[in-house]
C-alpha cells in the first residue's frame, strides 16, 4: 500500500484539479477568453478570483493544483494547495527539432537540452515545501493510440538519414538480424542492404498492431502465434521502444534530480497505456508513475502500470454531461446523459481507484468548461466543475467533496482488506 508523505511527515493523497486558471481556454486562435471575461466582471480582479477559487477548491476537499494551473492560486486562499507542474523536457526538444513526433533521445543535443531545461524549470523549486513533484512531459507518443498507427521504431526509421535516431534504429536491427536478408524477410523493404536501408525514403511497417492493453494484448498474441514474421516484427518494435524508454527516463530523471534532489519526479503523464517494456523502464527511474485515463473504470489500467512496483497517480480523467448545453463533440472520455450521472461516474471511478494499493492521487480534468466554439485544438466539452459563467455544477462538486473527504479512509481500509 503506497502513500505520499507531506512535509510534516503525514500520509498524503494528491486530490487535484488541472488547468485552474483565470485565462483558461481562448476561443480557437483568437484573443477571446470567455471564462476570464466572466470572472473579471464577477470578481473585479484576478487577485480576488484566485482567493475565491482557492477557498472553493479546499471546501471541496481538493489539496493539489494539477498541470497548467496558475500557481499563485496555491497560496491565495485560507489553506495551502500543493502544486504539480510539468517541465515539458521531451516535448520542447521535439518541437525544437520539428521533424520528430517523439524526441530523438539518441541525439547528443537531447541530453544538453533536458539538462538546461531542467535547470531552468526545477532548480529554483528545490526548497519549495508546496511542490508535490515534477511531471517530465505530457502524453508523448509511445505506441499506436488514438493519434495514429505508427510504431516508435518506424517513426525513428523514417527520420532524415542524418538523424541519430535513424542511425540508432538501424544499428539495433542490424545487431539483432546480422544478415540483411533475415531482416528483409520480415520487413519487406525495397532496400537490398543495410547501407541502402539507411538512405531510402519512407519505410513502411509490414504489419499493423493495435494499441496495447486489455483485449488487444490477447488478440496480438494470437495473431503473432499464427505468423512468425509478424511476431518478429512485434518483437523488433517492443525491443526498440524499451531501449528508447530506458534512455528517456534515465536521462530526464537524472537531469531533474541533479538540480532538485528534494522532490519527487512524478512521471510523464502517459496518454495511453504503452508497451510493458516502457512501463518497466519508467518504474526503474520514476518515483511515481502518472497516466491519463479517460475510462469509466481505471482498474485494469492501474493494474498494468502497478506491475512496475511504483506508486501510481491518475494525472487526468473526466466525464462529460450532455445536458450541459455544450457540443461535447471534441475531447476525451465518456459522455453521460446528465450532471447526476457525471457525479455518479466520479464517485464510482475514484472510490474504485482508491481501493488499489498503488494509487496515491487523482487529478480531475478540468476546472472550468471549454468554450462552445472550441478552444485552440477544437475541444468544446463539459469537463468543468464550473461553467464558463463560473456557476458551480452542484451535483458533481457535492460528490467530489464527499469522496475527497473519505479518500484516506477508503485507501486505508483497502490496505486492511488485503
Amino acid at each position: 500500500m503506497f502513500w505520499l508523505v507531506d512535509p510534516d511527515g503525514g500520509r498524503f493523497l494528491s486530490k487535484g484539479v488541472n488547468t485552474v486558471r483565470f485565462d483558461q481556454d481562448h476561443v480557437g486562435s483568437s484573443n477571446r477568453v470567455p471564462y476570464a471575461d466572466t470572472c473579471l466582471k464577477k470578481y473585479g480582479s484576478q487577485h480576488i478570483w484566485r482567493t475565491s477559487v482557492a477557498d472553493r477548491l479546499t471546501s471541496w476537499k481538493f489539496n493539489t493544483l494539477g498541470c497548467w494551473s496558475d500557481e499563485l492560486v496555491a497560496t491565495a486562499g485560507s489553506s495551502l494547495l500543493a502544486i504539480a507542474p510539468s517541465a515539458a523536457l521531451g516535448a520542447t526538444f521535439r518541437l525544437h527539432r520539428r521533424d520528430q513526433i517523439f524526441p530523438d533521445v539518441f541525439d547528443p543535443a537531447f541530453s544538453a537540452h533536458i539538462r538546461e531545461s531542467a535547470k531552468n524549470h526545477c532548480a529554483k523549486r528545490r526548497n519549495e515545501a508546496g511542490l508535490l513533484g515534477t511531471f517530465i512531459d505530457n502524453e508523448l507518443y509511445w505506441s499506436p493510440d488514438w493519434r495514429g498507427a505508427d510504431e516508435l521504431l518506424t517513426l525513428f526509421l523514417n527520420l532524415p538519414s542524418h538523424r541519430p535516431g535513424r542511425v540508432a534504429a538501424i544499428a539495433r536491427l542490424q545487431e539483432h538480424y546480422r544478415d540483411f536478408s533475415q531482416f528483409n524477410a520480415v520487413w519487406r523493404t525495397p532496400a537490398r542492404s543495410w547501407e541502402e536501408l539507411g538512405s531510402i525514403g519512407r519505410i513502411e511497417a509490414p504489419f499493423f498492431r493495435m494499441p496495447p492493453g486489455g483485449l488487444n494484448d490477447a488478440l496480438e498474441t494470437k495473431a503473432n502465434l499464427a505468423n512468425p514474421a509478424r511476431a518478429a516484427f512485434s518483437a523488433d518494435c517492443d525491443a526498440f521502444v524499451a531501449v528508447v524508454a530506458e534512455q528517456y527516463f534515465a536521462s530526464c530523471v537524472s537531469a531533474i534530480k541533479a538540480v532538485d534532489p528534494n522532490h519527487l519526479v512524478i512521471g510523464s503523464r502517459f496518454g495511453y497505456q504503452p508497451q510493458s517494456g516502457v512501463i518497466a523502464a519508467a518504474g526503474r527511474y520514476l518515483d511515481v508513475i502518472s497516466f491519463n485515463c479517460y475510462h469509466l473504470d481505471a482498474g485494469p489500467v492501474i493494474d498494468a502500470y502497478a506491475e512496475c512496483g511504483k506508486p501510481c497517480l491518475i494525472s487526468e480523467f473526466s466525464f462529460r454531461g450532455d445536458d450541459s448545453g455544450l457540443p461535447n463533440t471534441s475531447g476525451a472520455g465518456p459522455r453521460v446523459a446528465s450532471q447526476v450521472e457525471r457525479a455518479q461516474s466520479f464517485e464510482r471511478y475514484v472510490s474504485a481507484a482508491l481501493r488499489k494499493p498503488s494509487i496515491v492521487g487523482y487529478h480531475w480534468f478540468e476546472h472550468a468548461d471549454q468554450p462552445a466554439e472550441g478552444r485552440f485544438d477544437g475541444e468544446n466539452s463539459n469537463f468543468g466543475m464550473v461553467t464558463i459563467e463560473d456557476d458551480v455544477y452542484a451535483e458533481l462538486t457535492e460528490a467530489m467533496t464527499r469522496v475527497n473527504a473519505a479518500a484516506e479512509q477508503i485507501h486505508a481500509e483497502a490496505a486492511h482488506a488485503e
